[in-house]
């Protein structure tokens, strides 16, 4: 893939795992239930992700796409 195609899939990701943890609700909210903790979990994972992709689309813009 090239820079853009991971800068964008980047982003994508960040935004997605975003918005599962505001899905989520509140950490400290007593009727928080175990698929809201799965949930916020797995958006921070997302969002990890994203930020990873958008980290290799920037070293694949310095070395020009050959990474």
């Amino acid at each position: 893939m090239g820079e853009l195609t991971d800068k964008i899939k980047g982003e994508f990701d960040e935004v997605v795992g975003k918005a599962k943890q505001a899905l989520a609700g509140d950490p400290n909210d007593p009727n928080r239930t175990h698929e809201d903790d799965k949930l916020q979990a797995e958006g921070a994972g997302q969002e990890l992700k994203g930020k990873g992709e958008g980290v290799v689309g920037s070293v694949k813009g310095a070395f020009g796409d050959k990474v």
